[in-house]
């Protein structure tokens, strides 16, 4: 079907912006990771385009001017894409692709993922590090450039040789078969084995070999010749700017079933490994070392129960070869979730990331002790990258008014909202306005939501409303999001609201607790008080609304069709139907089962929050989505829905798309997505004829 336009769009081949066209939506680039180099001269950034067929987003590396003045320019070409940059302290930029080894023969096979490195200097990229499996994570140490990889290994291969003749064989015998002896089997959208990550140090890098000679074969020490099923050594892992020590997240039992996270520290010389931060009460990650070496900070992360969602904090960790680490709290009574630190450039500081009433903003907190900074006002922040001079924080900036595009901060001013670096993916036209919207709750708490009104909306022509769920559900709407872009609905006339409610982050623990373990409560009623803030303006037309949501969102999205009948059409994408169903297969059941409890001796918060329990009570017309690769919510829970909506009769669609995950990854089935929500839309809400999608 052809897009709906709305009555001010211009003609078609004139659209006024890249939303009103889905096309045009689709092939914009797409910013994500960032680098910058050791002088801070170099700021690298991914950038995903739409490769010439036009069947799948293709990255390159882009170099962006720290200083704002020249214009972006492009690094690489190949046609395997390139993605997770970083620089070694001489400047070579290095950065991982699949793209094919210029020096292997015919019958090389598929290319993995490997190591590249691009000179200072230009010219072509060389191959420097390559394994069978491929490499999954790479740290460098930033004094010495000494280099520690993450790659998949077979169980038992010594080397290189012993893994590839391992998975050889398995490929010869025609066996695909994989055998487990603990949870979990699989993660995400794959299964788990049988190789599993290990640490590997590599020391220097080779160098470019001098023609005429032999190149110099890297040595490959594993550092963790015990990583076993099913997780490994992980793949959370840091090289100490000496490169002496090795920090990483070690995951290990936690009950019959459960996982949790450590931290432990591995002395490259002797490989002698010891733990650092060992809670049994918690999972700890994202540790990062201090300019000398000689600290670590990292997150705590309560483990969840019945009664209390996760609580967060900082960690500083004090490294003493011959001392048990001495640990202290950084952010005791910093009531949001901090995450992502890092070391100011002397050390004295850290930075980090944390929701706050919608905004992901940056924070600096003294090592000697304070209360938390925040340096942001608007927006959300993404990949902190520290200048080594101490003279600037960079960082990719995003916001439903803009995609990540990179800005430079002060690292002491407070209140910023910096202009975005000249890049390749900055949006200047949008077919609307952006608004916060606060709500009043049935218990008087506050309700904040970001509101999209379309270009013409007003008392006069009042446009109809879209209620967007965010999913998680321990997460917000502060940030740009590819998969839910409110601008592509705004480009065709409606409304589009993104409440926090109940369970959201970032604002405050107590907030999350309002709806912890009674999913049906407080969350649907946040979102009711939100919308009923929405309908209260004169530009929305009240009369011609719809709710949609993914993941938690389509929890709740299900969890609304049952309790009211208000909105005119519902869409619920990967959405969770009957609970204990999906405790019992999602691939984190351990963590579900943690707060709603053993569906076999504690069923009442099943019985008081599973929607298949009320389907008798659902009139109004949905649109189902899933993925057959989700295993974070399988494919079980959308075909159960869309069979009990079938047999009641209730008008219904079922979108399925047998190759995509829990979100929808290549270009023409996210472009499908849109269209058929847009068409499903306009039937139900605008009272058009239906139009099947022309590819479906």
């Amino acid at each position: 079907m052809s897009d709906s336009p709305a009555p001010s769009e211009q003609p078609e081949d004139t659209p006024p912006t890249p939303f009103h066209r889905l096309a045009d939506f689709v092939a914009l680039p797409r910013l994500g990771g960032l680098a910058l180099s050791p002088d801070g001269t170099r700021l690298v950034t991914s950038v995903a385009t739409l490769d010439p067929a036009g069947t799948r987003w293709q990255s390159a590396l882009w170099e962006v001017d720290p200083a704002g003045q020249r214009p972006a320019r492009r690094l690489t070409r190949g046609a395997a894409g390139e993605s997770a940059p970083q620089f070694s302290p001489t400047g070579d930029l290095l950065f991982t692709s699949a793209r094919p080894d210029p020096d292997a023969g015919k019958d090389a096979g598929e290319p993995k993922a490997a190591l590249w490195a691009l000179s200072p200097a230009g010219g072509e990229a060389r191959l420097v590090l390559q394994r069978p499996g491929g490499i999954s994570g790479v740290s460098v140490a930033a004094e010495t450039g000494d280099v520690v990889v993450v790659a998949p290994t077979m169980p038992g291969a010594e080397d290189a040789d012993a893994d590839t003749a391992r998975r050889t064989a398995r490929k010869d015998a025609g066996v695909t078969a994989l055998l487990h002896e603990s949870y979990p089997v699989r993660y995400w959208d794959h299964d788990l084995g049988p190789a599993v990550p290990h640490v590997f140090w590599i020391g220097q890098l080779p160098t470019e070999p001098v023609p005429g000679t032999a190149p110099t074969a890297p040595e490959w020490r594993d550092l963790t010749p015990d990583a076993g099923a099913p997780l490994g050594a992980g793949e959370d892992v840091a090289l100490s700017p000496d490169g002496r020590l090795v920090v990483r997240s070690e995951d290990v039992p936690d009950g019959p079933a459960g996982r949790r996270s450590r931290l432990v520290l591995t002395e490259v010389s002797s490989g002698r490994t010891r733990p650092l931060v060992d809670d049994p009460l918690a999972d700890v990650s994202g540790a990062r070392f201090s300019p000398d070496s000689r600290q670590v900070v990292c997150v705590r992360q309560t483990a969840t129960t019945y009664d209390d969602p996760p609580e967060y904090t900082l960690l500083l960790v004090d490294l003493d070869d011959d001392q048990p680490a001495g640990v202290r709290e950084l952010t005791p009574d910093f009531d949001r979730w901090p995450s992502a630190p890092q070391f100011a450039a002397d050390g004295t500081a850290v930075y980090f990331l944390a929701d706050d009433d919608g905004r992901h903003a940056v924070f600096r907190v003294a090592v000697d002790g304070g209360a938390p900074v925040r340096l942001t006002d608007q927006g959300a922040y993404s990949d902190l990258q520290v200048a080594r001079d101490g003279s600037a924080l960079y960082a990719l900036r995003s916001g439903y008014d803009t995609p990540p595009v990179p800005v430079r901060l002060d690292p002491t001013a407070t209140g910023q909202d910096p202009a975005p670096l000249p890049n390749p993916g900055t949006i200047t036209s949008f077919p609307g306005t952006l608004r916060e919207l606060d709500a009043t709750a049935a218990d008087g708490t506050r309700v904040q939501s970001w509101l999209v009104l379309p270009e013409g909306a007003s008392a006069d022509t009042p446009a109809p409303l879209v209620l967007w769920i965010h999913g998680g559900p321990l997460m917000s709407w502060s940030s740009w999001s590819w998969r839910w872009t409110p601008w592509v609905l705004a480009a065709r006339g409606y409304a589009v609201l993104l409440p926090n409610p109940a369970l959201s982050q970032g604002f405050g623990q107590d907030f999350v607790r309002r709806g912890w373990g009674e999913w049906g409560d407080a969350p649907y009623t946040d979102l009711m008080a939100a919308v009923d803030a929405a309908e209260a303006l004169p530009e929305i037309d009240q009369t011609r609304t719809a709710a949609m949501g993914g993941s938690f969102g389509g929890y709740m999205a299900n969890w609304v069709a049952t309790q009211t009948d208000r909105f005119k059409a519902i869409v619920t994408h990967a959405s969770l139907w009957h609970l204990d169903g999906f405790v019992g297969s999602t691939d984190s059941s351990y963590y579900w089962e943690k707060e709603f409890g053993d569906p076999l001796t504690e069923p009442k918060r099943y019985e008081q929050n599973s929607p298949h329990r009320f389907a008798d009570a659902i009139r109004t017309p949905m649109l189902v989505i899933h993925g057959d690769k989700d295993y974070r919510v399988p494919i079980g829970e959308g075909l159960r829905l869309w069979y009990d909506l079938q047999k009641r009769g209730v008008p219904s669609k079922f979108l399925y798309f047998p190759d995509e995950n829990h979100w929808v990854l290549t270009p023409g089935n996210a472009a499908v997505w849109y269209e058929t929500v847009i068409a499903f839309l306009a039937e139900y809400v605008l009272g058009e004829e239906w139009q099947r999608p022309e590819l479906l």
